[in-house]
């Protein structure tokens, strides 16, 4: 394509629209992957591409026998598309917010196990704020802590659920309720079957052990500094799923715990001295801008929870 005297011009909704759909086909991996995504064909989307490429005189990707990759270029505008349609959703958000009515999207991402643990009132939570604003959209996924951190941090969600395991300046911590983790193992596995007479922490610290794979705060790393990890899972569904196979300890939460204990399944090890308190906290941005519905959802979270109480960390 010609470069000689190129002025790109007003952007308007129908670039916008064009930019939506190459930015999808980017997200997916190519055009047919696409294709379910947009809910249109796939002849659709490379009209919709070329016409891009004609409206900014560039080569946006190369398509056929050897698969979707982006040129140069259009890495460029796949990075300024993003920042683009994020500027343009912040404004949105934004105008909405300084509105009387509470509409909008807010956006909560949890961390595993949160959301069905009855110490969280989730369902409560969720309730009493669809209540007061029936129109705002709600958003709500799974995600690690870390990425958590990152999306609240960078405007992709509005409140997070984390299990604490440090504290970032840029975010404010809400403390919900604590956990008390204890070091677990199966039924079958060789530590279950020694009299507690010889159970030694050495027989304890020589067995591997699964673990999240995060930087802990201070309490659990005085319990994993001793432990030989040789594995790792962050989500404790897969952590417990390790546990079970009888080559692996680890610790999780004894409320997560608890119905395999009773089951027979697990059995919690040296308890009185292998476990540590976890908090678990909802955060948020602070310095974010005006969002009426996650003022609205943090004010419901406080009224459900005693603030004041001391959190472990």
């Amino acid at each position: 394509m010609s470069i000689q005297n190129y002025s790109l011009g007003q952007v308007g909704d129908y670039e916008i629209k064009q930019l939506k759909v190459f930015k999808t086909v980017v997200d997916c991996g190519g055009f047919s992957a696409a294709e379910t995504a947009l809910n249109i064909g796939r002849s659709t989307i490379s009209l919709h591409i070329s016409s891009l490429e004609a409206r900014l005189n560039l080569i946006l990707c190369k398509r056929g026998r050897a698969g979707f990759s982006l040129t140069e270029e259009g890495a460029v505008v796949y990075a300024m598309t993003e920042k683009l349609l994020d500027s343009l959703e912040g404004f949105r958000t934004t105008v909405n917010n300084l509105n009387s009515s509470l509409t909008g999207e807010m956006r909560v991402v949890l961390s595993d196990a949160v959301s069905l643990d009855p110490r969280s009132h989730l369902p409560a939570l969720l309730k009493q704020f669809g209540g007061q604003a029936p129109e705002v959209k709600i958003t709500i996924d799974v995600a690690s802590m870390a990425t958590i951190e990152r999306l609240v941090l960078n405007d992709g969600a509005d409140i997070g659920f984390i299990p604490y395991h440090r504290q970032l300046d840029g975010l404010n911590y809400i403390h919900l309720y604590s956990d008390r983790c204890r070091l677990y193992c199966s039924s079958d596995n060789p530590l279950a079957r020694l009299p507690a007479a010889e159970l030694t922490d050495e027989l304890i610290d020589q067995f591997g052990t699964v673990h999240a794979g995060l930087k802990p705060h201070e309490g659990v790393d005085r319990q994993l500094s001793r432990l030989r990890l040789t594995a790792t899972a962050y989500y404790y569904e897969v952590r417990l799923a390790m546990i079970l196979t009888g080559n692996y300890i680890g610790f999780i939460p004894e409320a997560y715990a608890e119905p395999y204990v009773q089951q027979g399944a697990i059995q919690a090890l040296a308890p009185d001295t292998r476990h540590y308190s976890l908090g678990v906290a909802a955060i948020c941005k602070k310095t974010a801008t005006p969002n009426k519905p996650r003022d609205l959802f943090l004010s419901i979270i406080r009224e459900q929870f005693d603030c004041e109480a001391a959190a472990p960390y």
